[in-house]
């Protein structure tokens, strides 16, 4: 599976520092990724709904830790992008894909 295109839409707040969608194989998007400034550094947290009970659940995430490692390498690559020039980059429009940089 590939992430075809990655939109960063940066936000100015204390730990939560942008939105992310990103576009799985040009034909599945996924919203409301989040860049999170923690305690070690930038991570990224999957979209997420708060349950009854006050506790948040995951809608949508990587199903192993290589997909989830790949996917935070290419999320945070394309913040420090945005956040570098100060806008939202937009890659993947042409049908490429992201390669695996390993």
């Amino acid at each position: 599976m590939d992430i075809t295109d990655v939109k960063v839409f940066p936000v100015d707040e204390e730990k939560l520092r942008a939105y992310v969608t990103i576009t799985l194989d040009g034909c599945f998007v996924v919203r409301d990724l989040k860049v999170i400034h923690g305690n070690t550094g930038l991570f990224v947290a999957m979209p997420a709904k708060k349950r009854k009970d006050g506790t948040y659940k995951d809608i949508a995430h990587p199903l192993n830790a290589e997909m989830r490692e790949k996917m935070e390498r290419i999320v945070l690559a394309e913040y420090e992008k945005a956040a570098r020039s100060g806008g939202p980059p937009k890659r993947g429009e042409g049908g490429e894909s992201y390669p695996d940089p390993d």
